[in-house]
């Protein structure tokens, strides 16, 4: 145990994987941070559930009109590049961030965060694929989101502390201060053209996504993600924003909440990155992160009954205080098992979708499909829900989202085990 730890330690003693955890650290914290502001500008502009779903639209659908061209550009082109433009949008949306003034200004400044964020993650996840060794990717990757989790923590805590204190312009400096340093991270210590040495007849093209879509395991994720996705972006846009304008919870402690989920997330993925290495059966771990996570979302609608149930504790922080009732622990507590959830099930999803993109020398491509299944949910699942919040409820609003999850793992597990039958049957008739 020990062992693997200071192996997973190790890795950051690396200057380029450090350059790459750089990045992560810089994009989670933001896209965390950004969550919490959200809550915000829907209190303050008086939104809709429909509109709220659209903050989350709009930071997809530009993703889902980018990941494929943009794979193709990382397989062929110097990613070196590619993340340090990512960078750049990024410090530009925090500059525009504090220029808003309605809730068609949070929707645009959304749609050019997600050109930002659509650079960073499938770049950076790409090259950490390609230069980790054959036998470790799980430990590689596990690790790489160890550090985003961590810095969504730290998005969490430190950004909600900085909306409930200060003004979001100094905010917005923060976060530009941290992009700043990680593009410098990634200018000195990363290696020029890290990958992206395919030729351009052959990479990400119609026959490589083809290929790739050949691939039993490959369509039983997608399948799996577009579906899955419509319940998780449910519960990412949707849970700040009840508890500040539902329970009036303060920014502070809607940080703590989801801090809750993010500390179980950054302790034990790295961990679970290495035991999908050393069991194998990823699409188990898969399955089983994700049936967490709907019992996660389905409690999440218990905040409601603890609210009126549970002794309010009193809470005091900088010179301002809030009662913290039933609602805040439920929430905590539900927040906290899709962590653990959370941590099961990426490891071993991003190591599958690696060793099936390696197969066509493409991991660019595998994890461009990987994002466009989840885009396509990303898209509608906000909306979806939204429109359930408004026109039935809250309530059936998150469970809709759970109801998603759950049929996605079961379509998942029984195409899965459906193709591995049909392929078992064939091998034996072809020997």
């Amino acid at each position: 145990m020990g062992e693997q730890a200071g192996g997973t330690l190790s890795l950051l003693r690396d200057r380029e994987f450090a350059a790459l955890a750089g990045t992560a650290f810089a994009r989670s914290q933001a896209y965390s941070t950004i969550l919490i502001a959200l809550a915000l500008y829907a209190e303050q502009f008086g939104t809709t559930g429909f509109v709220e779903g659209l903050f989350g639209t709009a930071f997809a659908v530009v993703q889902l009109l980018i990941v494929l061209p943009l794979g193709r550009k990382i397989d062929t082109g110097n990613a070196k590049r590619y993340l340090l433009a990512g960078l750049a949008i990024n410090v530009a949306v925090f500059v525009g961030f504090t220029f808003v003034q309605s809730s068609v200004h949070v929707i645009l400044m959304r749609m050019v965060q997600g050109l930002g964020a659509s650079l960073l993650w499938i770049t950076g996840s790409t090259i950490v694929g390609e230069i980790s060794p054959d036998d470790a990717s799980g430990r590689w990757l596990g690790t790489y989101n160890q550090v985003a989790a961590f810095s969504s923590l730290a998005g969490d805590v430190v950004g909600g502390y900085l909306l409930y204190a200060y003004q979001t312009h100094v905010v917005y400096t923060v976060l530009s201060a941290v992009t700043v340093g990680a593009f410098l991270l990634v200018w000195a210590y990363l290696r020029e053209n890290p990958g992206g040495r395919k030729d351009p007849e052959e990479a990400t093209g119609t026959e490589t996504l083809r290929a790739l879509l050949d691939r039993p395991m490959i369509r039983s994720l997608v399948v799996f993600r577009l579906a899955f996705s419509v319940g998780k972006m449910a519960v990412i846009i949707f849970l700040p924003i009840v508890a500040k304008v539902e329970f009036g919870i303060n920014e502070f402690a809607i940080g703590w909440i989801l801090a809750g989920g993010k500390l179980t997330k950054t302790l034990s993925q790295g961990y679970m990155g290495d035991l999908t290495d050393r069991l194998g059966s990823r699409h188990l771990f898969v399955a089983t992160g994700a049936i967490l996570y709907g019992l996660g979302t389905a409690l999440i609608p218990l905040s409601f009954y603890f609210e009126g149930a549970v002794e309010p504790f009193q809470f005091h922080a900088f010179g301002r205080s809030q009662a913290l009732g039933g609602a805040f622990f439920a929430l905590f507590v539900a927040y906290g098992i899709l962590g653990v959830a959370d941590s099961i099930r990426l490891p071993a999803s991003m190591a599958l979708f690696v060793e099936e993109g390696e197969r066509f020398d493409s991991v660019a491509s595998s994890m461009s499909l990987r994002s466009l299944s989840w885009k396509v949910g990303q898209v509608a699942g906000p909306v979806l829900v939204g429109s359930i919040k408004d026109f039935v409820s809250t309530t059936a609003a998150f469970l809709t989202a759970a109801a998603f999850i759950v049929v996605a793992t079961g379509v998942f597990l029984a195409t899965y085990y459906r193709t591995a039958d049909t392929t078992t049957r064939s091998t034996v008739t072809g020997d």
